[in-house]
């Protein structure tokens, strides 16, 4: 009888498996992972979990380098994320969550609900929420040290045509900025048809560069230097995905970001609707949070924060705006010039040129650098490690183009890093070459 109930139990679970694995897929082409997902939130997750398991795992792992030994070590990240995140998530996430945990187990890893919930929230925990209880301890303002990401949006007189076109690339550390490989097209039974890349993972983006079924877009670059967080509020990696699945217009993308605002992964957010060829650009601190819309023209993002009350009260000790000094400032400045010097002109062709850029606008020199839109500091280990485009004909069919690796084709060799620093040697198991990838359209 226990070998009929153990045969029958082991039937009954395969058929589980294979109901929740419907319409599920995984393609791997060009250093990306393209997962199509399909159906309830918790086949989703248990789908996810399940098509990419060693590489979730393998990013857990390189994660917690950056955790171990600090005072925020992964116990608190996985107590703070429950402790101060989980009842704020609408229950379709904490099902995606719960989802991804039991795909992990299927596959023989073991992570629980926190594990997932931790990493999808370690930006927030890790750069805002522990610089804001620093900030308590220590009755000054802390700021994040996060820098990522160039980016623009245009239309109308901007653009070859008249029709957005947008375009960014991910500046992230190499180890987790090489685990921002997943191309997640997820169909979900509630909202819109949602495609985006994503840190291996997360059920959100993290590099945020995503497009929707109703003809929305938008992508981001953090503000730099930003000090703020409220734990009362709901998680930012909550309302980007809320905000992609969710919304059908510019003013949609802005309401859900605004809602419950907690300061978290503060962004300059660039918004399109390629129905109306509107775009939109949001600058989201905790206390300011600005909104701008037009039919004609660009937004740019790189790092910089621009609204005067903003930089006075939520940048710690001001904003540098001189181009000739400040990285994000001869990004912005970069931006300016290609956009008005190709005016009429921009596609996604070109978009891809420009995310290439290693020209130092103000300082009139070349090499990618800090201060490029294409960036790479090798000493910090960071830099562009992954780039996307889209334009309106794109976003029609659901597709845009992406390229891993540095934006302008730039290689790296781990090992001959790891000659010049061997005090580095901790980084071994994770940190890989970066080689130049070719340009792939999604999805596959």
């Amino acid at each position: 009888m226990s070998l009929l109930l153990t045969g029958l139990v082991a039937l009954l679970t395969s058929r589980s498996h294979t109901a929740r694995m419907a319409g599920a897929t995984r393609i791997d082409e060009n250093g990306w992972i393209n997962l199509h997902l399909v159906g309830k939130p918790r086949d989703i997750g248990y789908q996810y979990g399940t098509l990419e398991a060693a590489e979730i795992d393998n990013a857990h792992k390189a994660l917690k380098l950056s955790f171990t030994g600090t005072p925020y070590d992964w116990a608190w990240a996985r107590k703070a994320a429950k402790e101060i995140f989980w009842q704020k998530l609408d229950a379709e996430y904490q099902q995606e969550i719960e989802g991804q945990a039991e795909g992990l187990a299927a596959k023989g890893y073991h992570y629980d609900t926190w594990d997932v919930l931790a990493y999808n929230a370690y930006i927030e925990l890790k750069d805002y929420y522990a610089p804001y209880l620093d900030s308590l301890k220590s009755g000054k303002q802390v700021g994040t040290t996060r820098t990522s990401c160039s980016a623009f949006i245009a239309t109308g007189s901007t653009t070859k045509g008249g029709k957005i076109v947008m375009g960014h690339n991910l500046w992230w550390d190499y180890v987790m900025g090489q685990r921002c490989n997943t191309i997640l097209d997820i169909t979900p039974i509630h909202g819109n048809r949602v495609e985006m890349d994503a840190f291996c993972g997360f059920i959100h983006s993290g590099s945020d560069f995503a497009i929707n079924s109703a003809g929305m877009v938008l992508c981001e670059t953090t503000i730099s230097g930003f000090s703020g967080f409220d734990p009362k509020g709901v998680p930012e990696f909550m309302r980007m995905r809320k905000a992609i699945q969710y919304s059908n217009s510019v003013s949609d993308v802005i309401r859900i970001f605004k809602e419950g605002n907690n300061g978290g992964y503060a962004n300059t957010w660039l918004i399109g609707d390629t129905k109306t060829n509107q775009i939109g650009k949001l600058e989201l601190g905790l206390k300011n949070m600005i909104s701008l819309v037009k039919t004609d023209g660009y937004f740019v993002g790189s790092n910089f924060p621009e609204d005067p009350n903003l930089i006075a009260t939520e940048v710690p000790g001001g904003w540098n705006a001189d181009p000739s000094s400040n990285g994000c400032e001869a990004r912005r400045a970069r931006w300016n010039y290609l956009l008005k010097q190709n005016e009429g002109k921009v596609t996604v062709d070109l978009a891809k040129t420009f995310l290439a850029d290693t020209f130092d606008q103000p300082n009139q020199t070349k090499g990618a650098s800090d201060r490029t839109l294409c960036g790479r500091i090798d000493g910090a280990l960071a830099g562009a490690v992954n780039t996307k485009v889209v334009d309106a004909a794109m976003v029609s069919k659901m597709s845009f183009w992406g390229k891993m690796g540095f934006s302008d084709s730039s290689t790296f060799s781990a090992a001959s890093y790891f000659k010049s620093h061997a005090g580095q040697s901790n980084l071994m198991p994770f940190l890989r070459d970066i080689p130049n990838q070719p340009w792939t359209k999604f999805p596959r």
